[in-house]
């Protein structure tokens, strides 16, 4: 599934053809996705003029003049491509798991207008595990989806202290605390792996041994929150890690995956300077946890 860098970089991706555009029509191949589609979801789009496109956690937010909101979530396969009659979607490099363009596939095309021309938003989804909602902006904070999330790992409000405030007392493992999505929103297991990695943080240590005795955050929170933020800026910078099969909006591939540290380099001697341990393979709560254990404490 793709995690927030990748939803990010498909965001970005896409904004700078949406924004600004008129919805002409909202196409609709099938009845559902991985939910069916809102009652009246294509009509309610009809003549929609985009303001914004902006992130939640991992869902995608297309924002619209009379104050609606598309919610999307891109699932296990979706990808969204840009498409002009003029020319013609393309893939340019080669991909180890390359995203389906198989026309059967897709599901939903948002067919725009600009003063510049006009567009396809084409959503392909070959397994279905994406889906599309429709929401208002002054309510979306007690959406279903986003009622009770944590702070994002890209903003000014997580720091080590409201961390600490989550970790107090806690006996559960450091990595099943930061995949908890009320804690940190959309932060998933792949970037996890690797902030734990650079804090020198094990993934089986015990949430509240990081905070002190007064409930505020021990030294190695404070690094630990400092990785979170860098991990996830070096992975959108790189334009996400195209784990498997995910792909930019333009085609191109992101290559943050070059960089990983731990995650899925089971056997592969730890990266660390001075260290000589080798990277461990682990199961914690039915997920893949990559650490070292000589240097993660």
């Amino acid at each position: 599934m793709p995690e927030l860098p990748e939803v990010e970089t498909v965001r970005r991706g896409l904004a700078p053809t949406m924004e600004g555009a008129t919805i002409e029509e909202a196409e609709l191949r099938r009845g559902d996705l991985r939910f069916p589609f809102p009652p009246d979801f294509a009509a309610a789009l009809r003549g929609g003029h985009i303001v914004a496109l902006s992130r939640r956690a991992k869902y995608l937010l297309i924002e619209l003049e009379d104050g609606a909101v598309i919610i999307a979530h891109l699932g296990m396969s979706g990808s969204f491509r840009i498409e002009t009659d003029e020319e013609p979607a393309e893939t340019p490099g080669d991909f180890h798991h390359p995203r389906s363009k198989d026309s059967r596939h897709d599901h939903v095309i948002f067919h725009l207008r600009k003063p510049q021309g006009r567009y396809r938003i084409v959503y392909n989804d070959p397994r279905r595990f994406g889906f599309m909602d429709l929401a208002r902006r002054e309510t979306l904070a007690d959406h279903p989806f986003f009622k009770g999330l944590g702070e994002e790992p890209t903003g000014n409000g997580l720091d080590a202290h409201r961390l600490a405030s989550r970790f107090r007392g806690r006996a559960q493992p450091l990595k099943s605390a930061l995949l908890d999505q009320r804690v940190i929103a959309g932060l998933g297991n792949i970037y996890v792996c690797e902030a734990l990695w650079r804090s020198r943080l094990s993934p089986m240590r015990a949430a509240g041994t990081l905070t002190d005795e007064a409930g505020g955050p021990q030294p190695q929170l404070v690094v630990l929150t400092e990785a979170i933020r860098a991990v996830i800026a070096d992975a959108i910078e790189a334009g996400g890690s195209s784990l498997r099969d995910h792909i930019q909006t333009d085609g191109s591939l992101g290559y943050f995956q070059h960089s990983f540290a731990v995650y899925d380099r089971e056997g592969v001697p730890c990266p660390r300077p001075g260290c000589d341990g080798t990277v461990e393979r682990s199961v914690q709560a039915g997920r893949s946890t990559f650490h070292c254990r000589r240097c993660q404490l």
